[in-house]
């Protein structure tokens, strides 16, 4: 398989992440991309029309788009087990990944503002309300931290997602109101999977 990526992408992290958690990573060739918010890449475009990173060429050719999508893909692929049967647990894995997810939306809208757009056209009004959202569900994480336990997607992305805010978001100091998911954070961030994918 063949996986179109960026090397600071947050959602490629997380689908190598689950592909070292399942096994898999040694099958996956990473491929280079030049994917940005106004120019799009003609070699991702080439075989899915959203041309975003992560994008997943199978090994029949076919292509799959989405971090989540992926990531499904290859748990099933493998005979894994990051998503959890339906039940309770599966809901709670779903929400964390789709809390994460939002978190890693709203840092990357907050990127694009401040790299992709000219000074003069930024919005701090922007900036500021995407900035709220991520410290609300830092909040939340806080809340669910004592019941954080083991690997499965809600975990990762949720790692992922408090990694990405590591590189770029240093500004926000995250771990000071937050013991408890500092660390779980700390714990989980030693996995080989995410040692592998810093």
């Amino acid at each position: 398989m063949k996986l179109f990526h960026s090397p600071t992408s947050p959602f490629v992290r997380k689908v190598m992440v689950a592909a070292h958690e399942l096994g898999l990573a040694e099958r996956i060739e990473t491929l280079p991309s030049a994917v940005h918010p106004v120019t799009r890449d003609g070699r991702v475009l080439s075989v899915h029309p959203l041309a975003q990173v992560p994008t997943l060429i199978l090994d029949d050719g076919a292509a799959i788009a989405d971090s989540r999508v992926i990531c499904e893909y290859l748990d099933a692929l493998a005979g894994g087990h990051l998503f959890p049967a339906p039940g309770a647990a599966r809901w709670a894995a779903l929400n964390l990944q789709s809390t994460a997810d939002a978190v890693l939306d709203a840092a990357l809208l907050i990127r694009y503002e401040l790299t992709a757009r000219p000074e003069s056209e930024r919005s701090q009004a922007w900036i500021d309300g995407q900035t709220a959202k991520i410290v609300s569900a830092l909040d939340w994480f806080e809340t669910q931290a004592p019941s954080l336990a083991g690997v499965d997607i809600g975990t990762i992305a949720l790692a992922c997602a408090l990694g990405y805010l590591d590189l770029r978001f240093v500004e926000l100091g995250w771990r000071a109101s937050r013991p408890g998911l500092a660390a779980w954070f700390s714990t989980f961030g030693e996995r080989a999977s995410m040692r592998a994918t810093a």
